[in-house]
């Protein structure tokens, strides 16, 4: 495949990640406001508790393995080990999870959470079956067909989750929702992959397959827990109505990551696994993420107050100043996504586990002596100064070592923020005006998006024309 051939892929599968991206996270938030009106603080934070356990198990579901298929020279040849693999990790991850539902929620302070985390546990071992087709569908850059299976998941998850809560189901409605929605989304996988389960041990093969996607899975599994030490942390100290404020604040302040990082993440494996001058690349992919994200970081930050009272209501406005400080941790992660999926296409597993290891260490530290004293607030506090502090500088230093110009990496981000500046202080001061807080939503956000559109267009003009798929 030609490298330009390959830029038109992945720019074509980076349009429709982005579609898909947009259309189901703003549907997913029309759900979450509805769910706000409908649960309480602490329902919402047994939930977390759930979630917090399913999300970091199925990283261990996975091991890594789709990441190993996707960059394969011969995918065909080890799909029946990994398919197998997956199976029996998938359906071991689930029956321990059901096991010891009860004492992982009760380690997490929020024993009431036990049946919806063994209900939650059917979706490790989906996880673990679809680990081929969904690795297919990367290779491929079917997003298009990845952006279906996605509405589809939402209908389903929607459907069953506001009919259960409305019910009187509670929590486990929203367990049974991602059940439901799971088991559509997993066969439509292998039916847009066009394959049926193949499976079969190679025995040469598992070692070369282990080598690379433990440390991945490892890398991974120190991610989830990086962003989900807090959700621990918060349980066991400050109760579940505290962490349902933070989870909140820490949702809307992941949507501009969220969006981002799911369109890199689509793309960036197979991207930088074969196109001819990598190093170029990354510091063209993570310069445009970070002229999206940074702004509309920065605008969620200074407007959180009006976004929490509009779309949740007053009920939920203590969560608004932990959304503030977490606007700037948003979107530095976009940076780490795309210099993880980097360095994985590279073949440099090993020195993103020693950089997500130091990041949990260091995250653990500083939430447990930072949220007795301060709470949701310490805890947003020390996602921003881990990252930026320590994390960041890790990150650009493997990225050096690794062939990236890290002096030309810099300079490329810093048009986007000399841009976001005037934007975030034009989008602060409109909230002065009076009206209320629906007439501060407003006003802020499209004084700001305006400012930062005529600070930024030059550049971003010159930059998509270098960008993946352009000439």
């Amino acid at each position: 495949m030609t490298d330009v051939s390959l830029r038109k892929q992945a720019t074509s599968g980076a349009a429709w990640s982005g579609v898909s991206t947009i259309v189901l996270r703003l549907g997913s938030l029309m759900v979450g406001i509805v769910l706000a009106r409908l649960l309480t603080p602490e329902q919402f934070g047994v939930f977390a508790v759930a979630l917090t356990v399913q999300s970091i198990l199925m990283t261990v579901a996975d091991l890594g393995l789709s990441s190993d298929l996707v960059r394969a020279e011969d995918p065909d040849r080890i799909a029946p080990t990994i398919a197998s693999l997956g199976l029996l990790s998938g359906s071991l991850t689930a029956l321990v999870t059901i096991a010891s539902s009860g004492w992982l929620a009760s380690t997490m302070g929020a024993a009431e959470a036990a049946p919806a985390i063994a209900t939650l546990a059917v979706t490790l071992f989906l996880a673990g079956v679809s680990v081929v087709p969904y690795a297919y569908m990367l290779r491929r850059f079917q997003q298009r067909e990845l952006f279906w299976v996605g509405v589809v998941d939402f209908i389903v998850y929607t459907a069953v989750t506001l009919t259960l809560v409305a019910l009187g189901f509670g929590v486990m409605g929203l367990a049974l929702g991602r059940v439901a929605a799971q088991m559509v989304a997993s066969t439509l996988q292998f039916v847009f992959a066009r394959m049926r389960p193949r499976y079969g041990i190679a025995r040469d093969q598992i070692r070369p397959i282990l080598a690379y996607s433990l440390p991945i899975a490892c890398a991974n599994l120190l991610a989830w827990a990086l962003l989900n030490v807090d959700n621990v942390v918060l349980a066991r100290l400050a109760g579940a109505t505290a962490l349902g404020y933070y989870v909140l604040a820490f949702n809307v302040s992941s949507w501009p990551m969220t969006a981002l990082s799911q369109v890199v993440r689509s793309i960036s494996l197979p991207y930088f696994s074969r196109v001819d001058d990598p190093a170029v690349g990354v510091e063209r992919v993570s310069s445009l993420g970070w002229a999206l994200a940074l702004p509309a970081s920065g605008m969620i930050a200074v407007l959180s107050a009006p976004i929490i009272s509009v779309l949740y209501g007053e009920n939920w406005l203590p969560a608004a100043p932990a959304l503030a400080v977490l606007g700037v941790y948003g979107a530095v992660r976009v940076i780490f996504d795309v210099a993880t999926g980097y360095l994985y296409a590279r073949g440099r597993s090993r020195p993103v586990l020693w950089i997500q290891l130091g990041w949990l260490v260091s995250m653990v530290i500083g939430m447990v002596a930072v949220v007795p004293v301060w709470g949701i607030l310490g805890a947003a506090a020390v996602h921003v100064v881990t990252g930026v502090g320590l994390i960041l500088p890790a990150y650009l230093g493997v990225l050096s070592r690794s062939g990236v110009p890290i002096k030309r990496f810099l300079y490329a981000h810093l048009p986007p923020t000399l841009a976001t500046v005037p934007a975030v202080i034009a989008a602060w001061g409109a909230t002065f005006v009076g009206g209320g807080a629906a007439t501060a939503l407003l006003l802020g956000g499209l004084v700001g998006v305006l400012v930062y559109a005529a600070a930024i267009w030059p550049w971003l003009r010159r930059r998509l024309r270098h960008s993946p798929g352009g000439s």
